[in-house]
């Protein structure tokens, strides 16, 4: 068993990327959960920070991480460090009185620290509980696995070759990518690719993107932006997405944003244009993950999808972007 330590504030969100790359995800408490399994890919996650091996779980105090500890068989050898957090810093709890005790425990029975470069960490998680299952054992205790690679702020839109305003941010281009397929083997399309910041996120995941978009200078300002952050395969070319030059079946999954409604040039046939897409994108792909300043679930229906699950993620005071994620 592992446990999960989770990013941003959608958990739910968070939980549902997370599933690309570990199964059995279940969270456990606000910014916490725990997998049965993971796969490498947890290292490219964005709202998963860090995986865990789970070695137990408590109240979330001091004297009761320390007494799981104690009472735990630790089948590792070399130097350790401990690292405590204060999930979302609702606790209250003294992580760094927390990193000298269990600290202690661990040099009791044997172990050397080592706190720049250590053989093995221990992570010390404690979080607030739920009120609504009736649990207190929200403190989570595990040898750290792996952690995400944290490099988003390398790729803001701004310092892409080619930019445009309101493009979205690596982090969450990265979620749908993942929640998508995106990984070595797998083919992704975006549709209205833009300036093709959901294809630079898939791509650096190892898939294989394919983009399209209906204005020539998109076009050119996406081959720009891959070109400068992908060796990988990559094409892209002027099309509709209504009408794709792309065979049935001839990619593993289509994800877009699509046209937001007041800063669209189409904002009268954002409909049917949605609607043409969608039944578009179940013609050449079985799953599909589509974004929009309103939701598209019923017209996501009609265009013969079925809708696994459904996310709001407010970006400011104006603007809340609907998620969902679609299988024939």
């Amino acid at each position: 068993m592992y446990v999960l330590e989770l990013g941003g504030q959608d958990d739910d969100f968070a939980v549902f990327e997370a599933e690309s790359a570990a199964s059995d995800v279940t969270p456990i408490a606000p910014g916490l959960a725990t997998a049965r399994g993971v796969t490498d890919r947890i290292a490219s996650l964005a709202y998963t920070r860090a995986a865990s091996e789970l070695l137990g779980r408590c109240p979330p105090d001091v004297e009761s991480a320390r007494a799981l500890l104690s009472a735990t068989t630790l089948q590792r050898t070399g130097t350790v460090a401990v690292r405590a957090e204060d999930v979302r810093g609702r606790t209250g709890v003294d992580t760094q009185r927390a990193e000298r005790v269990l600290g202690q425990v661990l040099v009791d029975r044997g172990f050397a620290v080592d706190l720049d470069d250590p053989d093995h960490e221990l992570r010390v998680l404690f979080a607030e509980p739920d009120p609504g299952d009736g649990r207190t054992d929200t403190c989570a205790v595990g040898w750290l696995v792996t952690e995400s690679v944290r490099d988003f702020g390398e790729r803001k839109p701004t310092d892409r070759p080619y930019f445009q305003p309101g493009s979205m941010d690596p982090l969450l281009a990265r979620a749908l990518a993942n929640v998508a397929g995106a990984r070595p083997g797998a083919t992704v399309l975006d549709p209205m690719c833009g300036t093709g910041g959901i294809l630079i996120e898939a791509g650096l995941v190892g898939a294989r993107v394919v983009g399209t978009d209906a204005q020539q200078k998109m076009v050119e300002g996406t081959r720009e932006n891959l070109e400068a952050f992908l060796d990988g395969d990559w094409h892209v070319a002027r099309a509709d997405a209504r009408s794709l030059p792309i065979a049935d079946g001839g990619v593993d999954a289509v994800v877009f944003d699509a046209p937001y409604g007041r800063q669209s040039k189409i904002e009268g046939d954002i409909d049917d244009l949605l609607s043409a897409a969608l039944r578009e994108a179940r013609r050449v792909a079985p799953r599909c993950i589509v974004v929009g300043d309103r939701p598209w679930a019923r017209t996501a229906s009609a265009a013969g999808w079925t809708t696994e699950a459904a996310f709001q993620r407010p970006v400011h005071r104006s603007l809340t972007r609907y998620v969902l994620a679609l299988r024939r």
